[in-house]
């Protein structure tokens, strides 16, 4: 991380631009743009939560290749599992490690650390953001607190602009049914 200053001036850049979006893709994409930009790594992707397969699925990433998006599903459960319930994981060296489900396409990827960071609305986790380096990289407390906070922006964002895109659906819903000749 370049330095601490810098790191408020982004994080106040971007909880700007992420509050002026009521469109949760919008806030997804500008996530991992910005946390990749702010850290200047290889990439970051930001998975959601599917709760009935239990499997976490890319909602946006920026700097890794659709083949390595597309290896096979993320289990919540065996890639970097911790992290949805301790808080953040960094992985030193993602070639041996346990904790890695695809270690062999992470290498060929070009992927030699990576930080996994929960997103939780609050108590529970409803997704990840991972950021991932080309270079063995050793996070420091202003990068895990840095990636936390701005998952943390963007989680209570995606859960507003949810609710507000369902509060939409509804009062079109009441206007369709007031506007019926039927009643």
């Amino acid at each position: 991380m370049k330095n601490l200053r810098l790191n408020y001036d982004v994080l106040i850049t971007i909880s700007r631009s992420l509050s002026k979006s009521k469109d949760p893709d919008e806030i997804i994409r500008m996530t991992v743009e910005s946390l990749k930009k702010a850290l200047d790594i290889k990439g970051c992707s930001l998975f959601l939560m599917n709760n009935q397969s239990n499997e976490l699925e890319v909602a946006a990433s920026t700097g890794l290749s659709e083949a390595y998006l597309n290896k096979g599903p993320v289990s919540a459960l065996h890639s970097i599992a911790d992290s949805l319930e301790d808080g953040p994981i960094a992985v030193y060296d993602v070639s041996d490690d346990p904790r890695i489900q695809y270690p062999e396409d992470a290498k060929k990827e070009g992927i030699a650390s990576i930080l996994s960071v929960p997103i939780m609305i609050g108590d529970k986790a409803i997704g990840a953001i991972r950021a991932y380096t080309a270079e063995k990289w050793e996070f420091t407390l202003e990068d895990v607190n840095f990636a936390q906070a701005l998952a943390q922006i963007a989680g209570i964002l995606i859960e507003m602009t949810r609710l507000y895109q369902g509060q939409s659906d509804h009062i079109e819903a009441l206007a369709t049914m007031c506007e019926s000749p039927a009643l």
